[in-house]
């Protein structure tokens, strides 16, 4: 069962910090100088970008889901 309240970020090490983006809700962004400072960072980032869209109206993206981290398999 998908936590419709929770939305997926990807976040991003660059060689002086890490930024995050949320494939749900295109152009809302953050930078941190270090991971959790980019997820604090984001999670303001969507409430504000939320407060503006229903300010003008638009509907607020449903989360499509959780992240799955995968091992490739490795041919012998």
């Amino acid at each position: 069962m998908i936590d419709t309240h929770k939305y997926l970020i990807h976040v991003e090490r660059g060689p002086r910090n890490c930024s995050a983006y949320s494939p749900d809700v295109p152009g809302c962004v953050a930078t941190g100088r270090t991971v959790e400072e980019c997820v604090a960072e984001m999670r303001s980032a969507l409430a504000f970008h939320f407060e503006g869209m229903r300010e003008h109206g638009e509907p607020i993206p449903e989360p499509s889901g959780p992240g799955v981290y995968v091992e490739p398999e490795v041919a012998a």
